[in-house]
């Protein structure tokens, strides 16, 4: 009996071992970069400002073999705006295309109303603010296409905003967002300032709104909503009517101490905002999924550009190649932004969750192009991992982070 035993043993571990050997693996491999709305939007550009494009190629994991929800339909989320008819083109405005549309959905959770909002307005704006940080800095503060979710607060508090009708940013004939020319006039324009030491702030903002104008258009000082005619200030109280006090930024990282308002490190927080509270990597997943069970939506934020997300398949997830699940903690999270293979590059709208084997998958709202190539247009299905490693930062209402708030220790 105990030889039978002896040997079934030694049968089961070298099973065990034969299978751990073959156990397939996650790979990739150097593909042809397909994205056919961003082949839309450079032809529509090339025939707009006659310029050429390019060919490139892209290290993507192979996507065989990962059980990726098949429709948004599978998940439960919350109202938003349908993404299709928003995209954000050939620009860097994703913090305001993503903020927006989480503070629409905001809107309607608490109000019952559906409005949809202009992100160019946004924009406009924070170019504006922008400009005026690199005159008061003396061109050290940094003028580039990126900012961050709260910057829409800023400017809403600032300047109001209006309806995406009444300011779309887009030229007579232009059928998507190309910011390529007038960033490249803005920045030239603010190099010479720099480099002639032309610091008069009144005519360097006048000089960027005059650039944007020929661009974008003119923001309305006033807009036309159901007869009446209202500020941009006046219809941010009347129609979204929101109190940015409700709301929280949350970020991960082991640099700052935990449950302590502190600066978001990264390039497009320029205004370095110190409103970001630090958690661990644990409660910041639970506060995740704790929300979106909840009723809540998420503005969040990172790195995508990473060989395990992909448009055509319309799914993000950790490679094995990249690091195995187990290992996804608070130290590899920081080794990846410590070494810069990740980086807050992308704001999304986080709209709902999917659980299954017994991980969650998130539904987002993604207004790049890569989001229009698979059949759910405008969104990505992101695996609970993903976000765990490579989202560095969000936002939500203060009710959805009770537990969270109740621990810290210091206020902004």
């Amino acid at each position: 009996m105990k030889k039978r035993l002896l040997v079934t043993f030694i049968f089961l571990v070298t099973t065990v071992a034969v299978y751990a050997q073959n156990k397939p693996k996650d790979q990739a491999s150097y593909l042809e970069y397909k994205n056919e709305f961003f082949k839309k939007v450079e032809e529509s550009s090339e025939k707009y400002w006659n310029k050429p494009k390019t060919e490139k190629k892209q290290y993507k994991a192979n996507f065989d073999g990962i059980d990726i929800p098949k429709s948004k339909e599978e998940f439960k989320y919350y109202w938003h705006n349908d993404p299709k008819d928003y995209p954000q083109g050939n620009t860097g405005t994703c913090w305001a295309f993503s903020g927006t549309s989480y503070f629409e959905s905001e809107v309607y959770r608490l109000h019952g109303n559906k409005i949809k909002l202009s992100e160019l307005y946004t924009a406009y704006w924070e170019f504006v603010e922008k400009a005026r940080g690199f005159v008061e800095s003396r061109g050290t503060s940094l003028f580039d296409h990126g900012s961050e979710s709260n910057a829409v607060e800023r400017i809403w508090k600032k300047y109001g905003i209006v309806p995406q009708i009444s300011y779309t940013g887009l030229g007579n004939g232009q059928q998507y967002h190309d910011h390529s020319k007038v960033f490249s006039e803005m920045s030239s324009y603010l190099d010479g300032v720099k480099r002639n030491n032309d610091w008069n702030e009144n005519l360097v903002v006048e000089t960027i709104k005059a650039i944007m104008d020929h661009y974008f258009g003119a923001p309305p000082a006033k807009v036309e909503v159901d007869g009446k005619w209202y500020t941009p200030t006046e219809y941010f109280n009347k129609y979204v009517n929101l109190n940015f006090d409700d709301y929280v930024e949350f970020q991960s990282t082991i640099k700052q101490p935990y449950y302590k308002y502190c600066e978001f490190e990264v390039p497009d927080n320029w205004w370095h905002s110190k409103d970001y509270l630090n958690i661990p990597l644990d409660e910041f997943i639970a506060t995740i999924k704790n929300s979106v069970r909840n009723g809540y939506s998420i503005c969040i934020g990172g790195d995508v550009s990473e060989p395990g997300i992909d448009g055509i398949a319309q799914a993000a997830f950790v490679p094995e190649f990249d690091i195995p699940s187990e290992y996804i903690n608070e130290y590899s999270r920081e080794y990846r932004i410590n070494n810069g293979s990740t980086g807050d590059d992308h704001g999304i709208h986080l709209l709902g969750y999917l659980e299954k084997d017994g991980k969650d998958w998130y539904l987002i709202k993604d207004s790049g192009s890569s989001s229009r190539n698979g059949n759910d247009v405008g969104y990505y299905f992101y695996t609970e991992d993903f976000v765990k490693l490579k989202m560095l930062s969000f936002m939500v209402h203060k009710e959805a982070a009770k537990d969270i708030l109740k621990k810290v220790t210091a206020v902004k």
